[in-house]
């Protein structure tokens, strides 16, 4: 990655080998020699709005939110233009982790952003209506990809289940990237960015539970996630919403079922259809065979989860039961 801008003044070779090299060891994870290049290049080229964009980008990786944040700022007071600059994007992110709303609403703002509410106010920007995304939570590991809402431009909040693997839960607020890697599209027309997870933001105290279910029918299985949803939590069917993907898939742009109800086999999808299990499963494409046995991630409280389940038995126990019960996460 290279971060080269319009500038005042042509940077120096010795800046540019410096830039150049430092990236190289991000890409490599080394942090330490990297953030020591790009001192020494803010050094040569202080007038520079990239020396400090660069410092900010690298304190990002790193999660050093206080050191993202002066570096971004010294960044933003030397631009040549006054909005839509990365730069203030970065801003506003470390200022989001920090929770220095004041300094993340002028971030917004400046990028371009309309924030609604008082511009100076004190409390963290709501209402701002970005709609639905997803994100992909620990994309250096076991990547998952889970919908939820955008709250403002770096924090979603999880909607979707998320697989025990993940270790993140139902309601959780995440921090996210401000580049997309990939994006969903859906039958109806309209495709969601993917976004990257950057850090847990808020924790969610609801755990996650798995359990085997028998449902005679779709509506069976319906039933029981509007049953959970009508008590404030959530049921998903990971033996139809999950599937795997390799990287390459998982970045790219991608059918999803999420709001249209249709399910869509592709030659990408390298999960085993119709065999249920944490890791990857995909029913066949509509007008298959149901498969009564289903694998189901419920988010609730302990005190809750049971009695969602016999509720749910209990209104149609010719048709449906439940068993294994384990809490996951």
């Amino acid at each position: 990655m290279r971060i080269f801008g319009k500038v005042r003044h042509r940077p120096s070779a010795s800046w540019r080998q410096a830039t150049d090299r430092a990236f190289t060891l991000i890409g490599d994870g080394r942090y330490e020699d990297a953030g020591a290049l790009l001192t020494r290049a803010a050094d040569l080229e202080p007038w520079l709005s990239e020396s400090w964009f660069n410092l900010a980008l690298l304190h990002k990786f790193r999660h050093d939110w206080e050191q993202a944040r002066a570096a971004g700022l010294r960044a933003v007071a030397l631009l040549d233009r006054e909005t839509g600059a990365p730069d203030w994007w970065n801003v506003g992110i470390a200022a989001t982790a920090l929770q220095d709303w004041p300094l993340a609403r002028r971030a917004w703002q400046a990028y371009g952003l309309k924030v609604p509410g008082d511009a100076a106010g004190a409390g963290e920007p709501i209402g701002m209506e970005l709609g639905s995304a997803a994100v992909r939570l620990s994309p250096e590991g076991e990547a998952e990809v889970v919908w939820g809402r955008r709250l403002d431009p770096a924090r979603l909040e999880v909607l979707s289940i998320p697989l025990p693997s993940s270790g993140r839960r139902w309601g959780e607020v995440v921090l996210h990237d401000g580049v997309p890697h990939g994006e969903r599209v859906t039958a109806a027309g309209p495709s969601y960015p993917v976004f990257d997870e950057i850090e847990l933001w808020a924790p969610s105290p609801v755990p996650t539970w798995v359990v085997l279910l028998e449902a005679a029918t779709e509506a069976d299985r319906d039933a029981l996630e509007q049953l959970a949803s009508d008590a404030g939590f959530a049921a998903e069917d990971w033996s139809s919403s999950v599937r795997l993907l390799c990287r390459t898939c998982s970045e790219s742009e991608m059918p999803s079922d999420e709001g249209d109800g249709e399910q869509h086999l592709d030659p990408h999808d390298h999960s085993e259809p119709g065999h249920p299990g944490p890791l990857g499963h995909r029913t066949a494409g509509s007008g298959s065979l149901w498969v009564p046995e289903r694998e189901c991630g419920i988010a609730a409280p302990a005190g809750l989860v049971r009695g969602l389940l016999d509720g749910w038995v209990a209104d149609s126990p010719g048709t449906r039961e439940w068993r294994d019960l384990e809490e996951v996460c």
